[in-house]
């Protein structure tokens, strides 16, 4: 989490000169195990801890900053965006919850499509933006991803997904389920012209983007300690009754039961996904 540093109210306060960090005033973030690092330093360590390791949740914009030369790309689809198709209301009118989201993220759904190129390699990336309600899959994000493989397809480019959702969007009912069958019509085409898809999991990933297209991808990679899974490891638990393995759904837990082919740090991703574009693609 980001918050602005604490003002001291108490006086006598003294700091070790080994504790002094000369950075300026700004935004900070704890980490689960409670370091405490500078946002500057965070952004220049590609927003992974460099106190702990632990790789803290960003979005698409942070992700094509990472990813793409000099943090230079073009958008695709941009002006696709989400709308109240059942007039579904929950705690509030689902039109109400979508304005809200829009005004406070500046995003217009919960994925973004991107061309450019990485490490010299044109390619496409859609990244999920879990700041717009979980990272939820809908009808647009589902119509993205089709247009995205469109595109690989008329330009003969390679394909990355990067996962962070917490699963379905049940304000669209059965009309974001429907994306889990679209989606990968879409692939088996992607996959038919012979173009790699690669997917990056990040924390969480969970529900039917689990139970499709991020472990469907020709390379499936995640990001180091990632919850990943259909269900959550609460709602197992209590439906099957007994303690669950250590580690359980962990990037690292999957990995060794084959359903992960590389746990991959934040800071290695560019790197890392250039390699294997430029050895897979000239044998695809």
């Amino acid at each position: 989490m980001a918050f602005d540093w604490f003002k001291r109210k108490a006086k006598n306060i003294t700091t070790s000169t080994d504790e002094k960090k000369d950075v300026p005033k700004g935004l900070w973030h704890q980490t689960p195990s409670g370091k405490v690092v500078e946002h500057e330093e965070l952004k220049k360590n590609n927003y992974v801890s460099p106190e702990d390791g632990f790789h803290v949740r960003i979005g698409s914009a942070e992700f094509f900053e990472i990813l793409f030369d000099e943090g230079k790309f073009t958008e695709l689809d941009a002006n696709v965006e989400s709308i109240d198709i059942l007039n579904f209301k929950d705690t509030k009118p689902y039109a109400d919850r979508l304005k809200e989201v829009k005004a406070k993220t500046k995003l217009t759904d919960s994925i973004r499509n991107a061309v450019g190129t990485v490490k010299g390699t044109e390619m496409v990336v859609s990244c999920m933006d879990f700041a717009f309600i979980g990272g939820s899959l809908g009808s647009v994000m589902g119509e993205k991803i089709r247009r995205a493989v469109d595109y690989c397809i008329a330009h003969k480019l390679p394909y990355m997904i990067i996962c962070q959702s917490g699963g379905a969007r049940m304000q669209e009912a059965t009309y974001s389920l429907m994306q889990l069958a679209k989606v990968q019509a879409k692939l088996a085409q992607l996959s038919e012209a012979g173009l790699l898809y690669i997917a990056y999991l990040c924390d969480p990933t969970f529900g039917g983007i689990t139970a499709s297209f991020a472990m469907t991808a020709d390379i499936i990679m995640a990001e180091p300690g990632a919850l990943i899974g259909f269900a959550g490891p609460r709602v197992i638990r209590e439906t099957i009754g007994r303690d669950l393995p250590e580690g359980f759904q962990t990037s690292e837990f999957l990995q060794e039961k084959g359903f992960v082919d590389f746990i991959v740090k934040r800071t290695e991703i560019k790197d890392t996904v250039a390699k294997t574009v430029n050895l897979l693609a000239v044998h695809a």
